[in-house]
């Protein structure tokens, strides 16, 4: 069993710092509300910290699952930062979605400072994470990998190492993209059935099984049609991550204009105050503005 750290127990890094200890790991946590650390400790054990830097010295493994580029910096960097309470040999393993560029950053310091970097974002949203069934997407050091591999698995149900530094962060781009263009097309089906004035609930039942089928029909349909959208990702984070993948599209020349096109219109739901909303409230915006 390894000495680990987990920095960041929102929604993501609660359950699955909690699925590491279950698994006989010792686990140090930080939060920057202190109370949620507390509450973690009562229910898991192990030990809470004030820093990051604390949390993670003498930790092989150091997690963490923050907000954005920003959070992630100041979690690592700076005297406080767990960069600076690591030791050589350790690896840092990111389950923030992030851009390429703040891992590829984040690597390069840590390996002139002895230590390993994986960027390991996830997929699975809530649910995958207080089942320990998320899908784990890695870019990095082959060797920071298989070290790192073991201790993720105590939340994964799959994880895969796609290659250099930034590739895991790349892959969830890919996630998100395909994501975005599903929601809408399965916000527009069940509209479009409620329009036309047949049951959705027996269109789903029909066409779910073939090639329309996806895990957002199967997983999300019933709360969409009975306009309920207080689970699952977030609508204002959504909208982070979509803000990341067409930046990143415009920087390599790739077209994504049914990406952009979506993003648009989570900027609607946000006007409509659904920014805490889940993401398949895409349907919402559709019933509202036609």
């Amino acid at each position: 069993m390894a000495k680990c750290a987990f920095l960041g127990l929102g929604v993501m890094g609660y359950p699955m710092a909690g699925h590491m200890a279950k698994a006989g790991h010792e686990v140090t946590v930080y939060n920057r509300t202190a109370a949620k650390a507390d509450k973690w400790v009562a229910e898991f054990g192990g030990k809470m910290a004030p820093t990051p830097r604390e949390a993670a010295e003498g930790a092989d493994f150091v997690m963490a699952c923050v907000g954005n580029d920003d959070d992630l910096r100041g979690v690592c960097l700076g005297a406080d930062g767990a960069f600076a309470g690591m030791g050589e040999g350790a690896a840092f393993v990111d389950h923030t979605t992030v851009s390429s560029m703040v891992t590829r950053e984040l690597w390069e310091v840590a390996k002139d400072n002895g230590f390993g970097f994986v960027d390991a974002p996830v997929s699975g949203g809530q649910a995958g994470a207080e089942n320990g069934q998320l899908v784990v997407m890695c870019g990095g050091d082959q060797g920071d990998y298989d070290a790192a591999e073991p201790v993720i698995a105590a939340y994964a149900k799959m994880c895969k190492r796609l290659g250099d530094s930034g590739a895991g962060q790349l892959c969830k781009m890919v996630n998100q993209i395909c994501i975005a263009g599903l929601v809408q097309g399965l916000s527009e089906g069940l509209a479009f059935a409620e329009k036309a004035g047949i049951d959705g609930r027996a269109v789903v039942e029909v066409i779910g099984g073939g090639a329309a089928g996806s895990w957002q029909m199967v997983n999300r349909f019933e709360t969409m049609l009975d306009d309920k959208f207080e689970h699952g990702f977030a609508v204002d984070w959504m909208r982070k991550d979509l803000g990341i993948c067409l930046a990143t599209g415009n920087e390599i020349g790739a077209s994504l204009p049914v990406t952009a096109l979506v993003d648009q219109f989570y900027k609607d739901v946000q006007s409509m105050g659904g920014g805490r909303w889940d993401t398949s409230s895409l349907i919402k915006r559709l019933k509202a503005f036609g």
